[in-house]
This record gives C-alpha cells, sequence and structure tokens, in this order.
C-alpha cells in the first residue's frame, strides 16, 4: 500500500516527458537525414552511438518512475501501536454584546476576537475545545471536541445577533462552563473569557469563586482601550449608527481591565490585555495553557505500518547514477 497515493497523478508529467524525450529523438534523426545519407551516416557519426542514447533517455524516465513511486511512500508490514492523545479541556467564552462592535480595535472588537481564536486553533495539539457565547445570557455554540473544524463553523456563526437578550452578564458564561465541565477531572479544567469586561448584570466575581472550588482556572483576555469608543452598529441599508441608551446619550465603551484582572486572580489564572498586532491568546496559550498539565484524553491501539520510501529513491538513484556514468560514444576495440 502508499501511504501518499495522491503522486501517482505525477504519472502523467512522467508520461509527458518520456513523449518529449521520443520526440527529440526522432527530430534529431529527421535533421540528421536531411543533411545526411542513411549510408554515410555510420562513417560521419561514427563516434555516436544511437543504441547508447536510447539507454540514457530511458534511464531518465526510470529516475522519474521511481522517485514518484519513492514520493508516494510505499509501506507493508505493521506492528500495533499504543496510541495516546493528551491535551486540556478549553472552554472558550466571547463576549457577543453589542459592545463588540467598538471599532478601537479593527475592524471591530467581535471579529478580531474571531480571527484570534482561529490562530489559537492552529496552536492546539489534542486539546478539546469548546464554545460559549454571552451577552444578557449564555449558551453553550459547541460543545467540547477535538474537531477544530467543527468548532470554527460555530464559531463563524457567533454575532451580536445570536443571544437575543442584551446586556452582558460574564456570570452567565462561568455558569455555562461550570455545566460543560461536569464529567471533566478537575486539574483540566480551563475557561478563556474574552470581552471587554463591561459587566451590566450578575456578580462574576462570586461565580469566579465558585468555579475556583471546581478547580476551573479562568483566563481573560481584554479586548479594546482603556479611552473606549463610541458604540456604532451597521443597519440594514449599510448607513452606521451610533447606540444611544435610555436618556438618549451616546455609548461609550471602554476596556474594564480591574475586574478582569480580579477574575483571572480569584481562580489561579491570568489576565492579558489584546493589543494592536498582538492580541493575547497567543501568549496566554505558549506562556500559560502550554505548561498546564494534560491528560489522556484518548488512546487507542492502532496498525502503524513500516515506511519503505527508500527502495524507490535508492533505485532512481542508480539509474540517475548509470545515466551520467554511460557515455554515449561508442566503444572501439
Amino acid at each position: 500500500m502508499f501511504s501518499a497515493p495522491q503522486m501517482f497523478n505525477a504519472f502523467f508529467a512522467v508520461i509527458f516527458i518520456a513523449l518529449v524525450l521520443y520526440w527529440l529523438s526522432k527530430e534529431r534523426r529527421r535533421k540528421i537525414y536531411r543533411f545526411i545519407n542513411k549510408q554515410l551516416l555510420p562513417e560521419v557519426a561514427a563516434s555516436a552511438s544511437r543504441r547508447k542514447i536510447i539507454i540514457k533517455d530511458v534511464a531518465i524516465v526510470l529516475v522519474l518512475i521511481f522517485s514518484v513511486l519513492a514520493l508516494a511512500r510505499p509501506q507493508w508490514g505493521f506492528e500495533w501501536m499504543d496510541v495516546k492523545r493528551e491535551g486540556l479541556d478549553i472552554f472558550i467564552a466571547i463576549d457577543a454584546s453589542k459592545s463588540m462592535l467598538t471599532e478601537d480595535v479593527k475592524p471591530n472588537r467581535l471579529e478580531r476576537t474571531k480571527l484570534a481564536v482561529k490562530d489559537l486553533l492552529k496552536k492546539l495539539k489534542g486539546d478539546r475545545v469548546g464554545l460559549i457565547a454571552f451577552s444578557g445570557s449564555a449558551f453553550l455554540a459547541c460543545p467540547l471536541t477535538s474537531d477544530y473544524g467543527g468548532f470554527g463553523l460555530s464559531l463563524d456563526d457567533i454575532n451580536t445577533a445570536t443571544i437575543p437578550r442584551g446586556g452582558t452578564d460574564i456570570s452567565k458564561a462561568i455558569a455555562e462552563a461550570l455545566k460543560g465541565y461536569e464529567d471533566v477531572p478537575a486539574q483540566y479544567k480551563v475557561l478563556v473569557i474574552l470581552t471587554d469586561g463591561e459587566n451590566l448584570e450578575g456578580d462574576p466575581l462570586q461565580m469566579a469563586k465558585t468555579a475556583a472550588q471546581q478547580k476551573i482556572r479562568i483566563y481573560t483576555v481584554g479586548i479594546g482601550t482603556r479611552e473606549g469608543e463610541l458604540v456604532q452598529v451597521v443597519k440594514e441599508n449599510g448607513e452606521r449608527e451610533f447606540i444611544k441608551d435610555g436618556d438618549g446619550n451616546f455609548i461609550q465603551s471602554r476596556l474594564n481591565e480591574p475586574m478582569l484582572k480580579e477574575l483571572a486572580a480569584v481562580t489561579g489564572g491570568a489576565y492579558v490585555r489584546s493589543g494592536g498586532a498582538e492580541f493575547g491568546l497567543d501568549y496566554l496559550y505558549e506562556n500559560q495553557l502550554s505548561r498546564l498539565e494534560k491528560r489522556n484524553i484518548e488512546s487507542r491501539v492502532e496498525k502503524k505500518y513500516h515506511e519503505h520510501f527508500g527502495v524507490p529513491l535508492a533505485i532512481a538513484l542508480l539509474f540517475l547514477l548509470a545515466e551520467t556514468l554511460l557515455s554515449a560514444r561508442r566503444k572501439y576495440e
């Protein structure tokens, strides 16, 4: 069997090269016959061996054929091996309130957050991830999974209309994570909250203390600037409109760092503020999450086939060496 059978498509290129070599050989002889009589050819071109030229062309084609076979990675023989996958169980809670439409982070806080989470997925190695969206309430958008593609689809669907109830209640996001972690061993629970920290309802610090009792570490990423900016939405006709409160005043959203730092500290986690080029998730994973103890998420026995691409590769090198050493000139005694 072959590990990379798609490489056999390269045989079309090999066939094309073989036809080109054949055509060049015919064209070379045709041009010679235009100036030299066939009967005189052995005397005029006495030093050239047509048979050796053909052999050299065949050797080139064989080099290509066995090179393709090597790229296809032939395998035979196998052994049974125990395969273990270790990782953390990470819930990512994303603030989907209207304040996340603020454009002090480009293109806006929410879209920049989703892009950063997609970049984080590329770094995960065996970890399970779950997705929670929250504003005035929270819901489980994606349960813990190692299917990063499915997680990404759920991530794409999150917007400020995902949750009908407005406002921001971080405690609801923590409570949703608590439910999702019911069957997970204590020391492997991680909750990453991405928000601007403007909590309008509930008591997130009290809920964080409950999470700490269940050995859940909360890591917070603050999105936005301390100065903040007016919150605006894009209407159906494409026009931008600034949001007003009940008194008719324009709403300005600012990053609330003190509360986010306290949330993380209560559970033994860490706080990171997103910047321009560096969002903070990469730093958080490399310097915090990747160093935590990981659990055996999956263990199975599977066949491990033995690779033998070296055999056709060695044959290809032998033909290449033969083609290089073989002279096209006739051998005289």
